[in-house]
């Protein structure tokens, strides 16, 4: 596999969206070594409104709804810069387990986004109330629906 050629094709579409103010320098492909299927995002932040429009959570999306599973297991992903906290986990709920990327969270840092803020948030704890309060709040109740569905044997993802 050339990663350096599916990266032009993240950057690519980066750039297009980023142009068109739709979104930030952010690209990411999937490609399925299996099949030789190759999906390619974009951010779209800004043109759709939504804060969890990342490229590598756009690209996720599309890999998983062309292919009709939540389960990427054997697909590579490739981004233009390190993977923000959501990104990530967003990567491993996947199931993919192999990532290149081009920018650093530093870099993402460099030019204002917070990235590496938000790595910082949860390295210490994610204690820090003045960017985040997280309170706890009918458990007892909310654990009824968790004894529900564990007695439905369900598949876990």
């Amino acid at each position: 596999m050339e990663t350096k050629e599916y990266l032009l094709q993240a950057l690519g579409k980066a750039r297009i969206t980023m142009n068109n103010d739709e979104g930030g320098p952010f690209g990411a492909v999937i490609v399925d070594p299996s099949s030789g299927e190759v999906y390619v995002a974009s951010n779209t932040v800004l043109g759709s409104h939504d804060p969890t429009a990342h490229a590598e959570v756009n690209a996720i999306r599309e890999a998983c709804r062309q292919k009709g599973t939540h389960d990427l297991s054997g697909c590579i992903l490739l981004t233009t810069c390190y993977p923000c906290p959501m990104c990530l986990s967003a990567i491993i709920w996947a199931n993919i387990k192999e990532v290149y990327y081009g920018c650093t969270a530093q870099d993402a840092e460099a030019i204002g986004f917070r990235d590496d803020f938000i790595y910082r948030y949860i390295q210490d704890g994610c204690k820090d109330s003045t960017i985040l309060e997280m309170k706890e709040s009918e458990r007892e109740t909310c654990l009824t629906l968790f004894e529900e569905y564990s007695q439905k044997e369900k598949e876990l993802y």
